[in-house]
């Protein structure tokens, strides 16, 4: 397993358990919210999902779509690197 299924595990999870998204949710509001969201993962039994996966697999993921057009000169779009703050989006929208 790696970061992208645990967090498609995750994001499924707590589409189907409301307390479960509200302490997701209620990560954001500590001192160090990425680190608050990494310890409840790992609380739960996702030890991919860290600080360092998630900042690393959105680097990944850009670069590997960047790459796959062959220096055609393509940019990446805004946010495409944040997993972290596209789980969050996913999460809202789940209210």
């Amino acid at each position: 397993m790696d970061v992208y299924y645990e967090l498609s595990q995750l994001t499924q999870r707590a589409k189907n358990d409301k307390k479960l998204r509200e302490e997701l949710l209620e990560t954001r509001n500590g001192q160090d919210p990425v680190k608050s969201f990494c310890n409840k993962c790992a609380e739960l039994g996702y030890e991919h999902i860290t600080v360092y996966e998630l900042m690393t697999a959105g680097e990944e993921f850009c670069a590997a779509m960047l790459r796959s057009v062959n220096g055609g000169g393509v940019e990446a779009p805004d946010d495409w690197d944040d997993f972290y703050g596209m789980f969050f989006e996913e999460l809202e929208r789940m209210k």
